[in-house]
Order: structure tokens, then sequence, then C-alpha cells
């Protein structure tokens, strides 16, 4: 075990290739302090860009948010409803999800969303949603893989199925992972949309079935479809960094085998799939979200360790290969992220030091086995 030495402390390798090591790190710029309280949080994460009303205009009418009770989907139903607000939009953007928390629901309600209960594993129910001419699909089910593989390939694989069955009509943007792609060698600045998609663990593997389930509908029935391949988006109750923080702040030790990742702002990311929908096409169209930065786990957490005055301590060695993705399509189409990395972990540290609430949802980025 080792205690970090203080050089590098910014762990910015900028690049629109998602290249490593730029020697001197450069910041981004920092737009504003971090949210104060979860009501500042929610609304910045659900504030709409020009790019999110433009796609939105491209799509008319209703949107379906299916899988809106997990840790995205409420900022990104409330997202689009304040994008079709801000056009003088009548549409109306309905919110599906189980809603395990019925506060969840009752937000979004109160924010002019419209709520429906429903099991998305019983096709019955899906019947009985309204149709939507632009569907976002957001179910998943990552966590206890090893424990239940049986859970997880019926949510990545079966539920796709229905839904693609239900919406043949639609416009569907449907959320993957980045965790579809193989480790690869960290100099090469992370996998590209069309790398083969060969990765580790069950968990992995069931998701790459969720997008084939779904390219086999948009090929054959002519489904319009936009996948994306998600890496790690951060909210500061949530995320790689705030997994970081946390054990920065516990004394914890952290293991820097995967010593690299991709991270993103939840509202970029959330507003990239937004402006994904009206490229939605079939054959189906394919993008990788995420920070445009290859990240230093270690030097993350030496940033994060000289916010919170504390020291970290590490275990292992940087292994030479980690699961990056390139990012090159995504900012020629959306733009680089309005959040900057330093930006974020400069948030997650002052949240961390006010007390904010944390998920208790941490994201296992240091796994190397694929068992979630």
């Amino acid at each position: 075990m080792d205690r970090g030495s203080s050089q590098n402390r910014l762990p910015l390798h900028p690049s629109t290739n998602n290249n490593t090591v730029a020697h001197p790190p450069t910041r981004h710029a920092r737009i504003s302090a971090a949210p104060r309280d979860e009501a500042e949080l929610e609304e910045r994460l659900s504030a709409p860009s020009d790019g999110v009303v433009t796609a939105l205009a491209a799509c008319p009418g209703d949107v379906l948010v299916l899988g809106a009770g997990g840790k995205m989907g409420p900022s990104l139903a409330r997202l689009l409803r304040r994008a079709a607000d801000s056009a003088s939009s009548k549409r109306q953007v309905i919110a599906v999800s189980r809603f395990s928390d019925p506060s969840v629901a009752e937000g979004l309600a109160a924010d002019g969303l419209v709520v429906r209960h429903s099991n998305l594993s019983d096709p019955d129910a899906l019947a009985a949603l309204p149709d939507a001419p632009n569907v976002i699909f957001m179910a998943g089910y990552k966590f206890g893989t090893s424990d239940e593989p049986w859970r997880t390939w019926g949510t990545s694989a079966a539920i796709p199925a229905f839904v693609a069955a239900r919406f043949r009509d639609a416009r569907i943007v449907a959320f993957s992972t980045g965790t579809v792609y193989p480790l690869g060698p960290v100099q090469r600045g992370g996998s590209r949309e069309d790398d083969p998609l060969t990765p580790q663990g069950e968990y992995a593997w069931a998701c790459v079935a969720r997008e084939r389930v779904l390219e086999n509908a948009s090929r054959t029935q002519g489904t319009k479809l936009s996948i994306v391949r998600l890496n790690y988006a951060v909210d500061l109750r949530y995320g790689v960094l705030v997994d970081l923080a946390q054990r920065v702040v516990a004394g914890q030790p952290i293991d820097v085998s995967m010593g690299y990742v991709n991270v993103i702002w939840q509202g970029d990311a959330n507003a990239q799939a937004i402006q994904a929908l009206p490229l939605a096409a079939s054959p189906p169209f394919v993008v990788n979200v995420t920070g445009n930065d290859t990240l230093s786990v270690r030097a993350a957490a030496l940033e994060l360790g000289r916010l919170l005055r504390r020291e970290p301590e590490f275990v292992g060695r940087e292994a030479p290969d980690a699961l990056l993705s390139a990012t090159t399509r995504a900012q020629e189409l959306f733009g680089p992220p309005s959040v900057g990395t330093a930006t974020l972990i400069e948030w997650v540290a002052e949240w961390m030091l006010r007390g904010g609430r944390t998920l208790g949802k941490a994201t296992h980025f240091e796994e190397r086995g694929g068992r979630y």
C-alpha cells in the first residue's frame, strides 16, 4: 500500500480522440460553483441546452421515457419537459417505471411529467402504455449479475425485445454501456463505435444481447434506433468520482489496477442522448457518450485528496489496458461536454465537504473481470 505523491494533481489529458498523457495538463474553464443542495443539483441537471431544444423540435410528438425511475431517468425526463416548455410545445413527456420509490414519481408529477407505473417485463403492461412517436429506453440491471444472472439477461435481452415489438414504429434512443467493449490499450485512447464487441463478464454480454435484439428489430422492422454507449455518468450523488472521494474520506485504499476511466457530467450525458433522437436510423446509429478526457484514477484521487484535505492510499499498479471509449463521433456531433472533468472533480469535493447526500450505489469501475 502506498500514499500518493502531490505531483500531477490535475488528472486531465484532453484530446478529441481521448489520447492519454498530455503535459502540462490543461484545465477546463470552471463554469460555476458546485450546486449547493439537491434542488439546485436537479435544476442544473435538467437545464436544456440549445442543442437539446433543437433536437426535440426535430422530433414532434409525445416522448415516452421507459425506466424513468433510475439514477438518470428523473433528470432526463425533467430535461425533456423543460426543453418542450421552452419551445412552448404542448407535447406530453411520459415517465414510465415501477417507481419503487414513490417520492420520485410524486416529484416528476409535480414538475409536469405524466407518470405511468408499469412493469416493462410484462408485455400486457407494455401494451397498455400510450403510443408515442419518440421513446427513450433506459431500463437496465447491472449489479447482482454474479448472483442473479437470469435477471440480468431478462432485463437486458427479453425486455428490449418486448419494447422493440411494442414501439416498432417509434423513433427509439436506447441506453447501452461502454462495457460492451473489451479492455483496450490505454495509449490507444479508447474503443470506437465500429470496434468488435468482445467484452468480459456476463453482464457485458447481456448488454451486447440488448444491442443485438434492438438492432435486429431496426434492420427487420425498419425501426429507427440510436444506441448510446454510456461510460460513467457523474451527478455528485453517485459516480466514479464520488466512489473515489468517499474512499479518500474514509481512509480506504484505492485500487489503481484499472488505472484510467472516462467520466461525464450526467446533465451532458442526458443531453447527448436526447440529441441522438433525431439521428435514429435503420440500421441503427451508434455513439459513445462520455467525457473527452482519459482520467488517471490515481491523479483524480490525489486531486480529491488535496481538496478534501486527506491523503489517499493506493494499492495495485496501473495495468496497460483499461475500459475506455473514444468520443470523436460525439464531439463532432454535439461538441464537448459543458462541464469539464476538473470542474466536476471540484464539484464532487465541495459536495462531500458540505455533507451532500449520496445514493450508496458504487460504480465498481475497478472491476477488470466483468463480475458485477
